[in-house]
């Protein structure tokens, strides 16, 4: 079964940041893809946990590349993807384990992921926009 990433980001949490947008809607596809993985197979997947973190790196740092061109104080939220990559990377380690379900792990992800976008990611959008350096938007 493939799992296409079209469609998993609820419009509701669209930033209109095009990058950022499409970076929510691959972690979004990485959740869904691993709630497959784990019913295909008695073992959680390592390798697709081990993306997934390694996504959300990425994803962290392109938005605090864009908050820095866009000369915005992004460092409580840039602490914050740094503290949610610690738990994170433990909450893996103990899921893969076997000491905690995966299946609530990836539920709780999925629902940190829109609170997250809801109260952090989206006052960011407002203040990016209000800034005016929007990369990628079309006027």
């Amino acid at each position: 079964m493939e799992i296409t990433s079209r469609g998993l980001l609820p419009e509701l949490l669209v930033l209109g940041i095009p990058e950022v947008d499409a970076q929510h809607e691959g972690i979004f596809y990485r959740i869904e893809n691993l709630k497959f993985l784990c019913l295909e197979s008695s073992a959680p997947p390592r390798a697709a946990f081990a993306e997934l973190l390694a996504y959300l790196g990425e994803h962290f740092h392109t938005e605090e590349v864009i908050a820095l061109a866009a000369g915005l104080d992004f460092t409580e939220h840039a602490e914050m993807h740094s503290q949610t990559l610690i738990t994170l990377s433990g909450w893996v380690s103990v899921v893969i384990s076997g000491q905690r379900d995966v299946f609530s792990f990836l539920r709780y992800l999925e629902i940190w992921f829109e609170r997250h976008i809801r109260e952090e990611d989206q006052p960011f959008a407002r203040q990016l926009h209000a800034s005016g350096v929007v990369p990628g938007a079309t006027t």
